[in-house]
């Protein structure tokens, strides 16, 4: 309780400071232009790990994109160069959007195996398939609990959980499948994961900024699980992930690793831990990215995803044969 209320506390300390708007009189396009990059500068907080992974100089950025900006210039052509300007951060959780549409850079997952099929699931799932509080399960042929969260958007409720592990009582293992799962609500991720220890475990850390500087950062809070006081899962748990598994997602495989009858299987997942920070340019558009930086037990940067203990694609023979190979190799782990 005391990890969620810390959450939530900086959760509406980063809201009511986000709508705040720039100290920018004009609204030219310098005036925008200078607004996006000081905004960046200001809130912006993984320079120090872009700047080491590629060598990210965001002073240089803004001389070189200033350089494109000319009075006068249509809308249209100064949403391409800002655009441009933010995908220098190589970063898919940092969004500016305009009426024209939404800007985002999208390598982070599309140079990556989609490693998650609608049709191949519905083969494992069956007709008969149970659907409660956002989960869809069923107990596989092998005697494998299986579940697909497809979202923690929507509350899952205690007592659709405990339906959920009552049918599952006899079966070996479980898979929860969080693949494609674009996150939602943070408390919703933790509740699910403290069906499944019986301690109160350390599963990481949370800094956020305090000031402008680029390294204005608090001191690391730790986070811990506490076990939930319904019913609770004691065997061996599967998780899948791909790419598409981020946001509160990702924060939910980080708490699931740090236990130890879990193991990850998949691919990558798709990062964006950090709470999200929104501002808003002089024209209106508006830019928003993650603000709070997560790290796991180690104090490893987790803000752009988590790599599995299993790296296993969909191989093309097992898709031809109507066959998930992530599923099969879980089943397999929990023989």
């Amino acid at each position: 309780m005391r990890t969620a209320i810390a959450y939530i506390s900086l959760f509406l300390l980063l809201f009511c400071t986000s709508c705040i708007r720039e100290d920018i009189k004009g609204n030219t396009p310098k005036d925008n232009f200078e607004s996006l990059w000081k905004i960046i500068d200001e809130r912006y907080c993984f320079f120090d790990y872009k700047k080491q992974v590629y060598g990210l100089d965001w002073d240089k950025v803004h001389d070189r994109y200033a350089q494109r900006i000319v009075q006068d210039m249509p809308p249209e052509a100064l949403f391409e160069v800002l655009s441009d300007m933010v995908n220098e951060l190589r970063d898919g959780h940092v969004n500016l959007s305009s009426t024209m549409g939404v800007s985002q850079y999208r390598v982070w997952f599309d140079a990556y195996p989609r490693n998650f099929n609608d049709s191949l699931q519905s083969n494992y799932l069956g007709k008969d398939y149970t659907i409660s509080s956002g989960l869809r399960y069923n107990i596989l042929k092998n005697n494998v609990g299986y579940v697909h969260i497809a979202s923690f958007m929507n509350g899952i409720g205690d007592a659709g959980l405990n339906q959920m592990l009552r049918k599952f009582a006899t079966c070996n293992g479980i898979i929860i499948d969080v693949r494609n799962n674009g996150g939602g609500n943070l408390t919703t991720a933790q509740k699910v994961a403290a069906r499944f220890t019986n301690e109160k475990c350390l599963t990481g850390y949370i800094v956020h900024k305090t000031g402008k500087g680029r390294n204005d950062f608090s001191t690391p809070t730790p986070v811990y699980l506490s076990p939930s006081n319904q019913l609770r899962w004691q065997k061996k748990v599967i998780v899948l992930t791909n790419r598409r598994s981020y946001s509160a997602t990702n924060d939910f495989v980080n708490i699931m690793r740090s236990l130890p009858q879990v193991t990850i299987v998949g691919d990558k997942t798709g990062g964006g831990s950090g709470l999200p920070f929104t501002s808003e340019l002089p024209n209106g558009w508006s830019i928003r990215f993650s603000a709070s930086p997560m790290y796991d037990a180690d104090m490893q940067q987790i803000e752009f995803g988590i790599s599995p203990d299993y790296k296993i694609d969909i191989l093309p023979d097992d898709y031809q044969k109507g066959k998930d190979t992530l599923i099969e190799y879980a089943c397999q782990l929990l023989k």
